[in-house]
């Protein structure tokens, strides 16, 4: 079978690929087992992303090539803005967290160096790179959320967690991200595509550093 270009990118960002899936975090998630700080520290830095996630998906959005890529990157924008935002809500109101930090909460350096990473490729990257940065954030919680067990935890704080990222809306968008990761890969020269695994390495070892934020 020919290796694709999603499967080079994220063979070569080992061991850290690997380290986020299989996360100590997301494993007492799967039990319900993650105290509630570093539930509700985890949700509330988490939650700055989406601001900066949606101006990468409105990048990815004008760079395309296509009208039919356009009209999948617009399907994801509406559940960003519709189902996870309500989740989001949710969870701070039975977490107890307060407006101050919802809006505007002390960042992490972990959630600012991500943050940094998805800015410079909305204001800098190619298509290719934003759709590897996009790529990464999703196939990584995909990857995770996939290794729930059938029993989910009775706290809806962390069972919608997992379902949000193992669902056949959001498994079907990750075979999209990727399958369209690997179109405009295969036409991508070598300097470009080292740059693409050097974003693709960067963003995984972000993934990593967040979860390590919030797990001792």
């Amino acid at each position: 079978m020919t290796e694709t270009f999603t499967d080079w990118l994220r063979q070569r960002s080992e061991p850290d690929w690997t380290a986020v899936v299989t996360h100590p975090f997301t494993e007492a998630l799967f039990d319900g087992l993650v105290p509630v700080e570093s539930m509700r520290s985890y949700l509330v830095q988490d939650y700055q992303f989406v601001d900066d996630f949606l101006a990468l998906l409105g990048s990815a959005l004008a760079k395309a090539d296509r009208y039919s890529s356009r009209l999948a990157i617009a399907g994801s924008i509406a559940v960003v803005t519709s189902e996870e935002n309500t989740y989001f809500q949710r969870s701070f109101d039975a977490l107890g967290v307060g407006e101050a930090d919802r809006v505007r909460p002390v960042l992490d350096e972990a959630t600012v160096a991500f943050r940094d990473v998805m800015s410079d490729a909305n204001a800098n990257g190619s298509y290719a790179e934003v759709l590897t940065v996009l790529t990464v954030a999703e196939w990584t919680y995909l990857e995770w959320a996939m290794r729930a067990p059938a029993s989910l935890p009775e706290n809806f704080v962390h069972a919608e967690w997992i379902t949000l990222h193992n669902n056949s809306g959001f498994q079907g968008w990750v075979r999209w991200l990727c399958g369209e990761l690997d179109r405009i890969g295969a036409d991508l020269d070598e300097r470009e595509r080292a740059r693409c695994l050097r974003v693709f390495q960067q963003a995984t070892r972000c993934e990593l550093d967040f979860f390590n934020a919030h797990w001792k």
